[in-house]
């Protein structure tokens, strides 16, 4: 395979033009596409990724910094998904095919014989992540989910890892093409100026995206704010907090002190799901035990020279809250523990606790359980909410209602980082963990974010799209 340069030139205007028209004439025929075309359009890609995982590694080592075994395990994660999804789209269950026949004498009016079924919206858009530069970057999860739903997808390179991005998109486009896949299947830009022109333009039909919470509102705005709407599926920033019940602390204060640095600090603390905020009991141990474990960790080497600069911001952004108390950092990348008043946060809208991607933390110290509660209702929604408590707990049950409207997953007794691929488990929350709390951007159920519903109503079966009418006939018969 040929090594890309490590510099490579934003898309031009013209080269948008015949990528987005491309795409447009491939979307009628993925729309015609059976899944198992699809499937095997799938599984083609992790073969080539898996084939190639040695100079992929090699790349994604030198342009993102994280380490090799790590970024090995995200190559199976990626292939992983690959899978999982070619499995979905092979077996039909995407479509959701729902018959209901004629009724004369149904009570509400005469029901007409109706047959609902999902399509893929069309072209879709795709902006990568930067902390993972394999599961949610070129060959993600939004681009398996997107052509097992049946869209051709256009895939913005994340300027985290361009030579990676630029290399895994000659590998995709290769897999694809001898895989049979329709010209304009998949493509792939770079640039910033390219990215907002092609979420601008009509034939773009929905976008997916990870990022920062600033960048992401952007973009949506910008999806929202055309003359025709579209879908945008941002996942954006996430404080996801841990609520420690006092029966909690008694009972293991330095093993809750352990499990948090040990998940603040995985991956250098460069993750959606890590655990920004912890409260805890006052003088339960666990802010010390947490302190001296984090100062005892080295600065981090972070993803890009611009999420360094952020996370030193949003260092001195956390220690400059009222009453905030700097308990493990030294400044620069160091992995850093604040400690926060309840009060302080009890005082401002919204908390006032921003997330700050990197290795550092939160802790607020609760002297009275009553103001648990508040201090959850403070901080606001995120993509997950854990809560560490006893069985028979009365804290813990007090919080599983409220928790659970303010995210997607609430966890007992364990740590938000390290996200199964697996059907039961949502990747997604209320605003600003994502603008569409309805659909994760994980497994099977992210493919829904690609497909809009349509029903048949009279149509003679044998004119039905041909895996709608497989799905119907031995209902009929």
């Amino acid at each position: 395979m040929n090594n890309p340069s490590l510099v490579s030139a934003d898309t031009t205007a013209d080269e948008l033009e015949a990528i987005l028209s491309t795409a447009q004439e491939a979307a009628r025929a993925l729309r015609d596409s059976a899944g198992g075309e699809r499937a095997s359009w799938l599984r083609a890609v992790g073969a080539a990724i898996d084939e190639e995982r040695a100079e992929l590694l090699d790349l994604a080592v030198a342009e993102s910094h994280l380490d090799r075994t790590a970024l090995d395990g995200e190559v199976k994660r990626t292939v992983f998904q690959l899978e999982h999804l070619a499995q979905a789209a092979e077996s039909g269950e995407l479509l959701r095919v729902l018959a209901e026949p004629a009724d004369a004498d149904y009570p509400v009016a005469a029901r007409p014989d109706l047959v609902q079924a999902m399509m893929p919206l069309g072209p879709v858009l795709v902006f990568t992540a930067s902390n993972f530069p394999f599961a949610f970057s070129v060959a993600g999860n939004d681009f398996a989910s997107a052509v097992a739903a049946g869209c051709p997808v256009v895939v913005k390179a994340n300027p985290g890892h361009p030579a990676l991005s630029a290399l895994t998109a000659e590998i995709v486009a290769t897999a694809l093409a001898k895989a049979g896949a329709p010209k304009g299947t998949f493509a792939h830009i770079q640039g910033v100026e390219p990215g907002v022109a092609a979420l601008r333009d009509t034939r773009i039909k929905a976008c997916g995206f990870t990022g920062s919470l600033a960048g992401g509102r952007a973009l949506f705005d910008i999806a929202v704010g055309r003359p025709d709407p579209i879908p945008f599926y941002g996942e954006l920033g996430s404080l996801n907090p841990v609520f420690v019940t006092p029966a909690a602390a008694a009972a293991r204060a330095e093993e809750i002190a352990a499990g948090f640095v040990a998940s603040v600090s995985f991956r250098g603390g460069q993750l959606c799901t890590k655990p920004g905020v912890l409260i805890a009991p006052e003088n339960s141990g666990i802010l010390d035990a947490a302190a001296t474990a984090l100062a005892g960790l080295e600065p981090v080497t972070l993803l890009t020279d611009r999420i360094t600069g952020a996370y030193t911001e949003g260092t001195k952004s956390l220690s400059g809250l009222p009453g905030a108390r700097v308990v493990a950092g030294s400044g620069g990348t160091s992995p850093t523990l604040v400690s926060i008043p309840p009060a302080s946060v009890l005082a401002t809208v919204g908390g006032g606790i921003e997330e700050c991607f990197g290795p550092a933390a939160v802790v607020i110290e609760y002297r009275d359980t009553a103001e648990i509660g508040a201090i959850a209702r403070s901080l606001g929604p995120s993509l997950t909410a854990t809560i560490h408590g006893e069985s028979a707990d009365a804290v813990a049950a007090s919080l599983v209602d409220q928790l659970s409207s303010l995210a997607g997953r609430v966890i007992w007794n364990g740590w938000p980082t390290g996200v199964s691929v697996t059907r039961a488990l949502h990747h997604g929350g209320p605003f600003p963990a994502t603008t569409s709390p309805t659909y994760g951007s994980i497994g099977v159920g992210s493919a829904q974010r690609w497909l809009r519903p349509v029903t048949y109503q009279n149509w003679p079966v044998e004119l039905l799209p041909r895996e709608v009418r497989a799905r119907v006939l031995p209902a009929a018969e």
